[in-house]
């Protein structure tokens, strides 16, 4: 028995009805789909602290999941494991007709932009020539910046898009000086809000401008405000004080010496 084969059966074995595992057995779609997602992040941190060792693992979860959500399915008699693989087997080869047929594509940006048109192609067969959004499809769960980055994507192979990146940076300063206006008055906070949101999206156009993935962008950015904040907490805690009893020009001057350090 293969190592696929093996995690099957083990698959089946929770579920089982009367030797599986008690909390395996009351999951559903619904209860795991969270899991699925935090093993997916979890995936995308090991590769963005360059940890093979937890890739590997992490990796393992994920695929776990995978097979959690098809033993769903096939006990329901929709489709089973082997149905997933051949299913993206076939996408895989439809989508790159220029390696597994007769296609040429010039470059990674002409075949990226086949790649949108072919899954658009695949949304419209499967709508049966209704209406299709060449928005549609984008899922509503992806987090808030890579689903602007999506959209912007979308409709920028459309051919709307602003033509350079000085023109996006003319946009974010538009919507900065639309947020100050609104800040400078006792505005409605939905309309705070909603020039807030007009000034992050124009930010996410200035990544994609700038072949910068926001997301992960904005990941970094995080990691780099921990790895020197914990820096300010470390700092105190060697004199046997606690962020209360800093000021804040002490936790500045600490911030700025946490930079300092940490390019060494």
């Amino acid at each position: 028995m293969n190592s696929m084969d093996k995690l099957l059966e083990i698959m089946t074995t929770l579920r089982d009805p009367v030797k599986g595992c008690p909390w395996d057995r009351e999951q559903d779609f619904s209860s795991i789909a969270p899991y699925t997602i935090e093993e997916a992040y979890e995936v995308a941190d090991a590769i963005d602290r360059n940890d093979m060792q937890s890739l590997r693992g992490e990796l393992g979860d994920l695929l776990f999941q995978v097979v959690y959500h098809a033993q769903l399915a096939a006990e329901k008699n929709c489709f089973e494991f082997n149905d997933v693989v051949e299913g993206i087997n076939k996408k895989l080869q439809q989508r790159h007709p220029h390696v597994f047929g007769n296609e040429t594509v010039d470059n990674a940006k002409a075949q990226s932009q086949a790649w949108e048109q072919q899954k658009l192609q695949e949304r419209r067969a499967a709508a049966q020539d209704a209406f299709v959004s060449i928005l549609a499809g984008i899922s509503l769960n992806l987090p808030a910046l890579g689903r602007a980055q999506k959209i912007q994507l979308r409709a920028a192979h459309a051919g709307f898009d602003w033509n350079n990146i000085r023109d996006v940076m003319l946009k974010i300063e538009e919507e900065i000086k639309e947020l100050t206006s609104e800040l400078s008055g006792l505005t409605d906070p939905m309309r705070l809000q909603d020039e807030l949101g007009d000034l992050l999206f124009s930010c996410v156009n200035l990544a994609r401008h700038m072949d910068i993935d926001a997301e992960s962008a904005l990941r970094a950015a995080n990691r780099k405000f921990e790895q020197r904040f914990r820096y300010i907490e470390g700092s105190l805690h060697a004199q046997h004080r606690s962020l209360e009893d800093a000021s804040l020009e002490e936790m500045d001057r600490l911030w700025e010496e946490s930079k300092s350090s940490m390019s060494r």
